[in-house]
């Protein structure tokens, strides 16, 4: 296992308006998207009454109010990133509210190797998961144990647990249109060393390497590490804003210049999200 990285002013009549109601509309920069009358109860006109019809005006929602009632401002890059979506976790956007009800919670891409969620901010982000990544040697049940396991966060997912290797090499990839335009990310991965650990003299590297090759390196001791729980080590951090650092990153947790043979790392997923 281990897998290779892989909004126009009003015009015209009331029945163009009506209409309106009733269909869905794209806007210019195509992450718009007016929901149908019929999936939301919320978005039907006010009924008038026959007697009061003269007044109608003063039941109908201005047009700030009714914008904000109909319009769903979609994630950036939306419909990209939710084409290789799972199977068993379809989007569901029958209303705006459970759309982003269930972005908040994520859904599965990639047979359930990526997950993808937005947060309250409505920026995307990602996490990638052991069988996700390019663990050298991971093919061979000798060095790792690839399995898939229950969690209380995202369900049965696969991790990878390090049996023995002197060479430890793990690689990850994203692209970076995946992620949304001028907020600062950070990248990350989340491991766990267990209690019977050995190997760990020589610190381990961790790299973030950017579209446009500059490289953030820095080492962690894992002799100094809490045993038996989860930890969040970050490989380096960018802002998606320029033009030289669109395409992709890749980020990398390696050691195989000290030569000793190690064990008791286990690799959950590698974490791309807003730097809070």
């Amino acid at each position: 296992m281990g897998t290779s990285w892989s909004n126009e002013e009003e015009k015209g009549s009331s029945s163009q308006q009506q209409q309106a109601h009733h269909q869905p509309v794209y806007h210019s920069d195509s992450e718009a998207l007016v929901a149908r009358t019929s999936q939301n109860p919320g978005l039907h006109t006010p009924l008038i009454s026959k007697n009061n019809s003269h007044h109608h005006h003063v039941n109908e929602p201005n047009n700030k109010e009714l914008a904000k009632r109909v319009q769903l401002k979609l994630p950036h890059n939306f419909e990209a990133i939710i084409k290789d979506i799972n199977s068993d976790s379809p989007v569901d956007r029958s209303s705006s509210e459970k759309l982003y009800e269930q972005l908040h919670v994520g859904v599965f891409l990639n047979g359930r190797m990526k997950k993808y969620w937005v947060d309250k901010k409505g920026n995307n982000c990602f996490m990638v998961f052991a069988d996700g990544l390019k663990i050298t040697w991971a093919e061979n049940p000798t060095h790792w144990y690839l399995h898939t396991t229950q969690t209380s966060d995202h369900g049965n997912i696969t991790i990878a647990q390090l049996r023995n290797v002197a060479w430890l090499e793990v690689h990850g990839r994203l692209h970076t249109t995946h992620l949304t335009p001028g907020v600062t990310y950070q990248v990350a991965f989340l491991i766990m060393l267990e209690y019977a650990s050995y190997g760990w003299d020589v610190p381990v590297n961790f790299r973030l390497t950017l579209p446009n090759g500059n490289k953030q390196e820095h080492k962690e001791n894992f002799n100094e590490k809490p045993k038996g729980e989860w930890l969040r080590i970050p490989a380096g951090e960018f802002k998606v804003s320029s033009p030289e650092n669109v395409g992709e990153i890749e980020f990398s947790l390696y050691e195989y210049d000290g030569g000793s043979w190690k064990k008791g790392l286990i690799v959950k997923s590698a974490i791309i999200e807003p730097k809070y």
